[in-house]
């Protein structure tokens, strides 16, 4: 079995890491669990996960300081973990950048999944169809997922880069939030339409520097990418 990453999951149920392993290492990944918020930092350092699954409810440190903590280290794809009905909980895991989120219960094999999704959006993708997006003030580079703004380059997530490399592959057509999340969260994804908002706020926030704004919402329907000029992106 091809070897899949390394996954750092971090849950006080010793059951909830059990069945993560279980399930993770029968498809190929490397599953190290840790069951309090003191231990994760120490463990993110040795171990160099490529996704996190976090919990938000933890004894020392708690889920949502932890993921303020490992993003300000390394913009690494982070799943969240959140119990059934929690809407704050989710809303502010996704308010933060998380990459996805599941409710608990959950299915294991739904969660190793959206493993794979989050690690297959974070690959570079290939650069004989997938060139350089330019356009003033702005350059989406597909082949290393990276977002310039004024020539600098701003962090985005995974989904954020998905999202805004999506829209504007597709210069001023209307999408609605249901369009948006079949095409960049997956036709299986159970979340509600209110996360293509979150994203949308956070990337505007990001594009906030340029004069132009380039995301743009039609009202009652959804929301488009508007270039500055009519003959759309620039390819090089």
């Amino acid at each position: 079995m091809p070897y899949l990453g390394k996954v750092l999951v971090v849950d006080d149920d010793q059951t909830v890491l059990d069945l993560i392993k279980l399930y993770g290492e029968r498809e190929g990944f490397e599953i190290i669990g840790i069951n309090n918020g003191d231990l994760v930092l120490p463990a993110f350092y040795r171990e160099k996960p490529d996704v996190v699954i976090l919990d938000i409810m933890l004894p020392g440190k708690d889920g949502l300081t932890l993921f303020r903590n490992l993003r300000e280290i390394r913009m690494i794809p982070i799943i969240m973990l959140t119990a059934k009905g929690e809407e704050v909980d989710r809303v502010l895991g996704l308010e933060m950048g998380a990459d996805d989120y599941v409710a608990k219960p959950f299915s294991p094999r739904e969660l190793v999944a959206r493993i794979k999704a989050v690690l297959r959006r974070t690959q570079p993708v290939d650069t004989s169809t997938n060139r350089k997006m330019k356009y003033p003030g702005l350059e989406i580079q597909a082949d290393i997922r990276s977002v310039l703004v004024d020539g600098k380059e701003t962090e985005v997530t995974s989904r954020e880069f998905d999202l805004l490399y999506y829209l504007a592959q597709n210069p001023r057509r209307v999408f609605t939030r249901q369009e948006l999340l079949t095409a960049v969260w997956g036709y299986d994804y159970f979340g509600d339409q209110r996360t293509v908002d979150v994203h949308i706020r956070r990337l505007r926030t990001k594009l906030a520097p340029l004069p132009h704004k380039y995301l743009t919402t039609v009202w009652g329907v959804g929301y488009q990418f508007t270039p500055p000029f009519k003959e759309g992106k620039t390819k090089l």
